[in-house]
């Protein structure tokens, strides 16, 4: 059972209603798994309702707005041989979890698998699907789906011997667009990613977000992460079309000054892919410049 396997890690952070509705789906599938789930710092009675509502979620509290970091903080507390990685305004389909197990069970060189978005409420395919879909990065035979170099944390489970082999999710990055990180470092280790059709998660985007400082985010962490990790040449090819893709407006050029600012501690962590994942990564380049979920807007 996926009880036994798999235990699902949520953060939140003051969107209570929506999250007790997500928790209320999630306790109640036939292969719910158990529950972690991380407050950051909210204020809106969160964590009391919580705790009223679902006694069995086990709720850790935290002061302090963690970003993506605090999902590491409940993987430490996490017993079984893999997690599920589900956001508070994402619910695992009947199955889903059981499916992510099995396949973890079955490849013992499989590190992550991420799901079928389907996006509320028409339950429209989420547009970065065709890219998953459609990976041109080669993988090995027994592959159960196509190989990826990127993950969509709240859509995705992984082997807990992965992810805290290559130390979760960057305490620098902080969150926004922190997953690409993880994924190349996990493919660096060896570790295969890949996507599955048949394992469904429905996403009912939040109205509760500062858009625009999530913009800021995600420009920030994708420059950091193309100097973290990329040959030089690579990451100044990205680094254009990124600058180039995003609003000449006040939002992007703070995002530019805080990733030069930054620049020291990369460069002092910058650690080169291995070649065989750079060439994966120089195939995904031709889909990334004509997506339509790569778009720096909010």
């Amino acid at each position: 059972m996926a009880t036994e396997r798999i235990t699902v890690v949520i953060i939140t952070r003051d969107r209570r209603e929506q999250l007790l509705e997500t928790l209320a789906h999630m306790t109640t599938l036939a292969d719910a798994a158990p529950i972690i789930l991380v407050d950051n710092g909210s204020s809106d009675g969160t964590a009391e309702a919580v705790t009223a509502a679902f006694p069995t979620v086990r709720l850790i509290r935290s002061p302090d707005n963690l970003g993506a970091v605090a999902r590491n903080i409940a993987v430490e507390q996490a017993v079984t041989p893999y997690v599920a990685f589900c956001d508070d305004d994402t619910r695992w389909q009947p199955g889903a979890l059981t499916r992510a197990a099995d396949l973890l069970d079955q490849y013992p060189a499989l590190g992550s698998v991420t799901g079928r978005c389907l996006v509320a409420p028409d339950l429209h395919e989420d547009p970065i699907t065709p890219e998953l879909r459609d990976s041109p990065v080669p993988g090995p035979d027994w592959l159960p789906g196509p190989a990826l170099l990127g993950v969509m944390a709240g859509l995705s489970a992984f082997r807990l011997s992965a992810f805290r082999q290559v130390g979760g999710f960057s305490r620098r990055l902080w969150f926004g667009g922190e997953e690409e990180l993880l994924a190349l470092d996990l493919a660096a280790h060896g570790w295969w990613m890949c996507w599955v059709e048949d394992m469904l998660i429905h996403h009912e985007p939040s109205h509760t977000r500062d858009a625009t400082r999530r913009r800021g985010l995600g420009i920030r962490n994708t420059l950091w992460t193309l100097w973290l990790r990329r040959p030089a040449r690579s990451a100044a090819r990205r680094t254009a079309v990124v600058l180039r893709s995003a609003p000449a407006d006040l939002t992007t050029a703070a995002a530019v000054l805080e990733t030069l600012r930054g620049l020291p501690w990369v460069l002092r962590e910058r650690k080169v892919l291995p070649p065989p994942v750079e060439a994966g990564l120089v195939l995904l380049e031709e889909s990334q410049r004509h997506s339509l979920a790569r778009r720096y807007v909010g």
